[in-house]
């Protein structure tokens, strides 16, 4: 039934609140997991010196945050492949809604599988939803759980 499931993630525990559903879905459908980073366009201020300059937020990319996210995704890889589920990684830059959307349809996947921070209220408002986001343009199965602080 579901053969692929994509998985956008953040870093955050409470994106990963998805994993232990996802492992079950895994394991009843043999289905192979994708786990996705996304990177936001990087801008940064520092009041003495103006944004940082486009060279330096590439470095910062390359250098810091690439890496550190691979190692992430590498180590969810590792915890998946362990309970025999393939998985693999992608890491894609742009903005999040439309970048899940694009990588769903590029890959083929089945179901999209993610925590939902439950904001409502202003702070709906404020930050937008990606869940919102996704399961009004997208035209395939979205498995969605509320994430809870602990």
């Amino acid at each position: 039934m579901y053969k692929k499931i994509l998985i956008p993630l953040d870093g955050s525990k409470r994106a990963e609140a998805i994993l232990p559903h996802v492992e079950e879905c895994a394991l009843c459908f043999d289905s192979k997991i994708i786990f996705l980073e996304i990177i936001e366009p990087l801008y940064v201020y520092a009041p003495s010196h103006g944004y940082m300059p486009q060279l330096e937020l590439e470095r910062y990319k390359q250098e810091i945050l690439i890496p550190k996210i691979e190692a992430y995704l590498a180590n969810l890889e590792g915890k998946f492949s362990e309970i025999k589920i393939a998985a693999k990684s992608i890491i894609e830059e742009g903005p999040v809604v439309s970048t899940i959307i694009k990588v769903a349809e590029r890959e083929g996947v089945d179901l999209i599988a993610m925590a939902s921070h439950g904001r409502t209220g202003l702070s709906h408002v404020f930050y937008g939803s990606v869940a919102a986001g996704v399961l009004h343009r997208i035209d395939r199965p979205l498995l969605l759980i509320r994430a809870v602080d602990r």
